[in-house]
């Protein structure tokens, strides 16, 4: 699972007909770190990347994101070209420095 901010939607007019009715988001993997004061913070880190959202995650939201074949398993078509889906929207998230 990875955590991510949503920062963009993607429109497509035209697309596999199995895609249709799915909402797309760019979203930017994040990881923790710390500052120098030892304060903990999310990073942006790597390349971003699409995922299909069902659940409604917004504009710079902190979502879960399964990839691979277990981002199909909560779809009702498992058969669909996907490798990214959201899963959660973290409402809040503490970490220990």
């Amino acid at each position: 699972m990875i955590l991510a901010r949503v920062i963009g939607n993607v429109w497509s007019t035209r697309k596999e007909e199995s895609l249709r009715g799915l909402k797309f988001l760019v979203v930017q993997p994040v990881t923790l770190s710390y500052q120098e004061d030892g304060t903990p913070r999310l990073q942006e880190f790597g390349n971003s990347l699409v995922a299909a959202d069902q659940i409604g995650a917004g504009e710079d939201e902190i979502v879960m994101v399964a990839s691979g074949s277990s981002a199909r398993q909560g779809l009702a078509n498992n058969n669909i070209p996907i490798d990214a889906t959201i899963v959660g929207i973290i409402d809040k998230e503490t970490f220990e420095a």
